[in-house]
């Protein structure tokens, strides 16, 4: 039976599904963490992401129930946590830890870059605007806090370009990953070196970028170190892979006037395009998709870390605060949670803080636990907002809710509330390494991403409809409105 392996090497952790190619049907599944980190400075050496993926696939393999799954194994791909820079000096070592894409220390060079070139140039040129997220910020970063790196720069990975270069020995990358470093425009379908050279006028920056590959082509083959340390066969093909939330989007089955929201350490709120979009407000990444496509995205840097922080306070396990926060009516008894407990990142505020709107003297833990779950779904509204405002279709489809923010009771009852829409849980919960499957399964069988995703029928599950409420949705979102105003 022919097998794929899906790796979605996030933030947290690196999990791998094994799935049978024909049917798309998981056969074997690992996890291994990676080194925590705590904003506003959030960093990992790389070679973490790469044990992490030899334990999780063997993990994988192990749990298969088959007799030589490794064998089976006939292509896999990467997805990758976007945004995040690696730096590798001439010899391909990589020359200090991985600035990830919650590391906000670059604040201060975004604004610096926004000074050389005004926000509208920025959409216009690639689609997004700089922030503290974005790659060529914290290439801006290590220029002029650590010179002595700079200097040794020999090429600039993200984080699945790495693994790729793990994996193969190539430095190459996708179309989707390549758009949310703020030097790859999605729509001209090419780096803008003009940007680079806002950041170091005098490097020669073609030189030191992976190769963009179409999301048909492969990152090469595994090489034969890289096989003898995961037990694979040297030689099997490796996929281009792709951003974590490119993968999501292929993981869900993702069509136009689809919207996904995901609720985990960060939100996110996407959708697929036809066409490229430029917003210079900000909200609205351009980023292309893994089809060929494009995928308008908001991230918010706030989201399940919110609700665990209150939860904590009120010494709850998850189904314990669920319940809780349930228990409120909609609105909080007038409670309204600004959210930036991390500083944010929609909208550009990396220095703020979280606040706690409404409070009175008649004040219950039941309020306090439903504010906390509003709050943070009032800032990905905000978004779906955003995409709306930006020209792109929101309201034909579903809406679907994904991450591990999905696994709870109370985000998807607030969310089909606030949102006065059904929302749609899907049963496969691993939504990013299943798109890597996608991708793996697309370049064994030759077949088109979509094809694959819809013979696996992924994105299917539960639906959940909005409460009956006294107070309506547009008024606790006027309130939070006010509040982080």
């Amino acid at each position: 039976m022919p097998l794929v392996a899906g790796i979605d090497s996030s933030t947290q952790s690196t999990k791998v599904e094994l799935r049978d190619v024909a049917t798309g049907v998981v056969i074997g599944t690992g996890r291994s963490p990676h080194t925590a980190t705590t904003p506003p400075l959030s960093e990992q050496d790389p070679s973490v992401w790469w044990a992490a993926l030899v334990l999780a696939l063997g993990q994988a393999v192990a749990s298969a129930d088959h007799a030589n799954p490794a064998r089976e194994i006939v292509a896999l791909a990467v997805a990758g946590q976007q945004h995040g820079l690696v730096v590798l000096d001439r010899d391909g070592e990589v020359i200090r830890p991985a600035k990830l894409w919650n590391d906000t220390q670059s604040s201060p060079d975004a604004d610096h870059l926004l000074e050389k070139l005004s926000a509208t140039g920025w959409a216009e040129a690639c689609g997004s605007i700089p922030v503290a997220a974005f790659t060529i910020t914290k290439l801006a970063w290590l220029r002029r806090c650590e010179p002595d790196s700079f200097a040794k720069l020999a090429h600039v990975l993200l984080p699945h370009d790495w693994l790729n270069f793990k994996l193969t020995g190539n430095f190459v990358t996708d179309r989707g990953d390549a758009s949310g470093t703020g030097y790859w425009s999605a729509a001209e379908h090419e780096y803008r070196l003009d940007l680079l050279s806002l950041v170091d006028d005098q490097r020669e920056w073609s030189g030191v970028l992976p190769e963009v590959r179409g999301p048909r082509e492969m990152a090469g083959v595994l090489s034969h170190d890289a096989a003898t340390e995961l037990g694979l066969e040297a030689g099997t093909p490796v996929a281009i892979g792709t951003g974590d939330n490119m993968a999501g989007a292929l993981g869900l089955g993702l069509n136009a006037g689809d919207v996904a929201i995901s609720i985990g350490t960060s939100g996110t709120v996407f959708t697929t395009s036809m066409r490229a979009t430029h917003d210079p407000s900000g909200a609205v990444a351009g980023f292309a998709d893994a089809t060929g496509n494009f995928l308008p995205l908001v991230c918010t840097l706030n989201a399940s870390m919110v609700t665990d922080s209150i939860r904590g306070l009120l010494s709850l396990d998850h189904a314990e605060f669920d319940e809780l926060a349930l228990s409120a009516p909609s609105g909080s008894g007038g409670l309204s949670l600004v959210p930036y407990f991390a500083g944010e990142r929609t909208p550009n505020r990396p220095n703020a803080s979280g606040s706690l709107h409404g409070i009175r003297t008649d004040v219950n833990r039941e309020n306090l636990a439903r504010s906390a779950f509003e709050g943070v779904v009032c800032g990905l509204l905000d978004g779906l907002d955003a995409l709306a405002a930006a020209g792109v279709a929101t309201d034909s489809g579903r809406l679907v809710l994904i991450g591990g923010g999905a696994q709870s009771t109370a985000y998807r009852q607030v969310l089909a509330t606030l949102a006065e829409r059904d929302v749609t849980v899907p049963d496969d919960s691993e939504i990013v390494s299943a798109g890597a499957g996608v991708q793996a399964a697309a370049l064994a069988t030759r077949s088109d991403v979509g094809e694959i995703a819809r013979s696996w029928e992924l994105g299917l599950g539960a639906h959940v409809e909005p409460e009956t409420c006294d107070v309506a949705a547009h008024e606790v979102r006027t309130r939070y409105a006010k509040a982080r105003a």
